[in-house]
């Protein structure tokens, strides 16, 4: 049995996959706010409860926001400020006596789709999160590629591409920087966008719903679009995926992918552009599956 395990910053979520990568069981709590010890606690909790139910001892993988810095051991560049600086890995294997394995949670998103998902077959894979935050992941031949640093595919804090005037320099990031490609494209960017043109406040899925009858909300998702086209036309240029998978919520809204293969292409420094550009298959699942498949 192999259990995943996705840590994010308001629910922890557990998966047991049989040998077949089918699920036997999904388990959720709330992220305890700000509480590391808890943290966990909580994921502990999660993994005995599966294999009690099972009555079966399991691998268990974990994903996580930021990654662990192989210099250290400790997890760095967290949204989920609480994990940074604590050495995640070694806690959660002393409190489950056993080797655990851990990647961050796009990466595991991104194995998801790569093995049984939407990429499943793909010689080179990217995965995309569009959510609270944005992140990204490599996979090749369907294992992750992590890098000498352990930081392959986190296009979120690279700088937006071809900058316009307007857009310079560009919102501060928790990062530290300005104008990272994160502080663009994730939801609360897409909403601060509506709510200054309109005047009015409304979630990202709101404001993709209402473009066909909305022209302010039409304007600032086709901005957004072009944002994403440019960002992503960055990764092909270094990467060259044969697929790129889009996760976390905004990859549900059906208008960012019309003509986004082909701004894409635009801005890509090729003549002609192969690349697929799909939603994912596994839907919110895809993490925690990802962090199953770790132990593949």
């Amino acid at each position: 049995m192999r259990i995943g395990v996705d840590l994010g910053g308001t629910k922890i979520e557990a998966i047991a996959l049989n040998a077949a990568g089918e699920a036997r069981a999904r388990r959720r709590v709330a992220t305890p706010a700000g509480d590391y010890a808890a943290t966990i606690e909580a994921v502990a909790t999660l993994v005995e409860a599966l294999e009690n139910e099972f009555g079966e001892r399991g691998t268990i993988g974990i994903g996580t926001p930021g990654s662990e810095s192989p210099r250290t051991g400790l997890l760095r560049n967290s949204n989920s400020t609480v994990l940074n600086g604590k050495p995640l890995r070694a806690d959660l294997e002393r409190r489950l006596h056993r080797e655990i394995r851990m990647a961050n949670d796009a990466n595991c998103f991104t194995l998801s789709e790569a093995i049984d998902g939407a990429a499943a077959g793909a010689h080179v894979v990217f995965g995309v999160i569009l959510g609270t935050g944005v992140g990204g992941g490599i996979a090749l031949r369907g294992r992750v590629v992590e890098g000498r640093n352990g930081i392959a595919g986190e296009w979120g804090h690279n700088p937006l591409p071809w900058p316009r005037m307007t857009e310079y320099p560009g919102p501060q990031c928790y990062c530290g920087k300005r104008g990272c490609i994160e502080t663009y494209l994730c939801g609360p960017a897409l909403a601060r966008a509506y709510e200054s043109l309109s005047g009015h406040a409304a979630t990202p899925q709101e404001i993709v719903a209402a473009t066909p009858r909305n022209l302010v909300a039409a304007g600032v998702v086709a901005d957004y679009r072009d944002r994403l086209a440019r960002s992503l036309a960055h990764v092909v240029n270094l990467v060259d995926p044969d697929v790129i998978v889009l996760g976390g919520g905004l990859s549900n809204a059906v208008a960012l992918y019309d003509s986004l293969a082909e701004e894409v292409g635009r801005y890509a420094f090729t003549d002609t552009f192969a690349t697929t550009i799909t939603k994912n298959a596994h839907g919110d699942a895809s993490g925690v599956r990802g962090a199953a498949w770790l132990w593949d």
